[in-house]
Parts: C-alpha cells; structure tokens; sequence
C-alpha cells in the first residue's frame, strides 16, 4: 500500500488534482439547482427537472464525495510538510463539508417564506391593498377571494377554503 509521502510528484499532483475535482463535483451538486430554482427569475421545464434530478441525488453525492475527499485529505497530510499546504487542504474541504450539510437541508423554505399567521379581509376592509394592485383571483362554488399578486410574490403560496373546498393558491 502506498503512502502520501512515497507517491512520486505525478502521483501528488494527481491525488490533489483528484481531491480538488471531488470538491467541486460536490459543490456542483449543491450549487446548481440552487442557481436555478431563484425567486423572481424564469424557469424553464428542463432546468427545473436538473434541479430537481439533483436535489434528489445530492444527499448521497455528496456523502461519498465527503468520505473520499476526507481519506485523500488524511492521506496528502502526512506528505504535506509545509504549513500552507494543510491550510489548503483544510480549505478545500471545508466547503465540500458544508456542501454536505447544506444538501440535507430544504433551501427552498429558506427562499420562499410561507407567511405566519395569514389574516383574511372583506375587499372594503383591505386598507393594505391599493387600486392599482394586480390581483390573483380564485372562484369556485360562488364564492370568490382575491390574493395580492406582491404578497404571493414573495410568499409564493397560500392555503384557504374557496366555496367549500379547501385550495392552495400559488404563485
């Protein structure tokens, strides 16, 4: 079995050139379908379903990224003799650990905030609404309510009762 200190210079450069592709392979996991999925941009259905494809993967993605990079990184320390290079190889895991804490999380909460103790109003009683105030609208059983299109801009969902039956509105 070979040692970090017996690889020939080849060798180091690619077990760190290895640990660094590791790393960003982790990132990149947790990255994208957070650059994708932003509020106030467009989406389209493809990049929504890459989101969503690797959301769904990262969790173990990047687990194993993190344990390989972790035995590489355990390895390259013992040949690493200068100061700098443990301080670089404490910073290139570093992110890929967060990364990896970060995929077990639901970013998405995070970004669209549901609103806390929502509060109903007859249209005469709405004084937060202005004339001018795009509406989303839902009728169902004669019975119609109206949702302030910048309020469901940033909370991105509501959940009522329209005519009977409950709804979730969104937008």
């Amino acid at each position: 079995m070979l040692t970090t200190s017996k690889f020939p210079s080849f060798g180091r450069k690619m077990a760190w050139f290895t640990l660094l592709l590791i790393v960003v392979v982790g990132l990149t996991m947790v990255l994208i379908p957070v650059w994708i999925i932003q509020p106030f941009r467009p989406q389209s259905q493809q990049g929504l379903e890459l989101s969503y494809a690797m959301r769904r993967l990262a969790p173990l993605a990047t687990l194993i990224a993190s344990v390989v990079a972790l035995a590489m990184v355990l390895r390259l320390w013992r040949g690493a003799h200068r100061w700098w290079g443990k301080a670089f190889l404490i910073a290139a895991i570093v992110p890929l650990l967060a990364a990896t804490w970060f995929s077990r999380q639901n970013h998405f909460e995070w970004m669209f905030n549901p609103l806390p103790n929502a509060a109903y109003a007859r249209a005469g009683e709405a004084g937060f609404v202005a004339d001018t105030d795009m509406m989303m609208a839902v009728e169902n059983n004669g019975e119609a309510v109206a949702y302030p299109v910048r309020q469901m801009a940033y909370h991105h969902v509501v959940q009522d009762v329209v005519g009977d039956t409950p709804i979730v509105a969104t937008y």
